[in-house]
């Protein structure tokens, strides 16, 4: 049972650009998962994010906070400066910018864990940035949305502050709290937990995609480039920046995979929540699937090739 669940949760990629195709052909299949569903579909994934997590990971990013620290900062430099950029640079229809400037100013994505398992990197320290990131989101998320989009709508940041309050630090720190205090309930629970996250996000992704569907068709090469170009970017732009940092191949490949897959989810919900054009959730959604295709196939030719023991630069056990 536990290999099949594995396999099914692996299998994340196809299950959102399945969903992304059928919305567009078919948008009632999926339309239907709207409204309170996605608000709390991402609690639901910010939950059994917490639940993996104990005080013990709280403690061990000081046994290496430098490195922690620059993926930190990769995540929050590199991507917020690619989807501002990428945004003037095409052109983007203003709602298209602003949510492309949104979902690039999200932490990383908790299928990033699963990707960096299977590109044979470092889990652990994927694990502990995501945890980083997303407790920086609360403030940076909308702080930084505010100073790169304002320019473009009217920037609500104390209501994206309060919504990324409640879908991200309120389930994080009760599935810390449940961890804590209901191991067994939690033990039975884990298996199954990342599976149900993945169901999640497709369904919320092929929701939004269904809802603006005419609109995407219409200005579709302009949108998925953009999103492509941002994704791309920043994986190498990330494994270059630890590359740059002299960091060790396994270190480079984490970096990576952290700073180019991006919490689509929660900029869903901030998007819907907080600006009045509906289409300024699709580059949130369709992100989901360009990060998770791009990640599972640089995990794919990084499983292949395993990265050497020793290359002479540092290890985050160094630090």
């Amino acid at each position: 049972m536990t290999r099949w669940l594995t396999l099914l949760t692996n299998l994340f990629p196809a299950w959102v650009l399945a969903g992304g195709v059928l919305a567009l052909v078919h948008p009632p299949l999926f339309t239907w998962f709207s409204g309170p569903f996605i608000v709390w579909g991402l609690a639901v994934i910010m939950l059994g994010m917490g639940i993996t997590l104990s005080l013990d990971d709280f403690k061990r990013v000081l046994l290496m906070p430098k490195v922690v620290a620059a993926g930190f900062a990769a995540q929050y430099c590199i991507m917020p400066f690619l989807g501002w950029s990428l945004g003037r640079l095409l052109n983007l229809p203003t709602p298209y910018a602003v949510g492309l400037i949104l979902v690039s100013c999200c932490p990383g994505g908790t299928a990033s864990n699963v990707v960096t398992y299977i590109a044979r990197a470092n889990v652990a320290l994927s694990v502990l940035m995501t945890m980083c990131s997303t407790f920086g989101a609360i403030i940076l998320t909308p702080v930084l949305t505010k100073v790169l989009a304002g320019t473009l709508v009217p920037i609500d940041a104390w209501g994206l502050f309060w919504d990324t309050v409640k879908v991200v630090l309120i389930p994080v720190l009760s599935g810390i709290a449940l961890n804590h205090y209901c191991p067994r309930l939690v033990k039975g629970v884990l298996p199954v937990s990342p599976l149900v996250s993945v169901i999640t996000i497709a369904l919320i992704c092929a929701s939004i995609i269904g809802s603006s569907a005419p609109a995407i068709k219409e200005s579709a090469a302009r949108l998925l480039a953009a999103l492509f170009l941002l994704h791309v970017s920043g994986f190498a732009l990330g494994y270059f920046f630890a590359k740059l940092l002299r960091y060790d191949a396994m270190i480079r490949r984490t970096i990576s995979i952290e700073v180019g897959m991006q919490n689509s989810g929660l900029g869903t919900v901030l998007a819907r929540n907080n600006f009045a054009d509906p289409l300024t959730a699709v580059p949130c959604a369709i992100s989901a699937t360009f990060h998770s295709i791009i990640g599972s196939f640089l995990a794919g030719v990084w499983r292949l090739k395993p990265p050497p023991s020793n290359d002479g630069t540092r290890a985050a056990s160094g630090f």
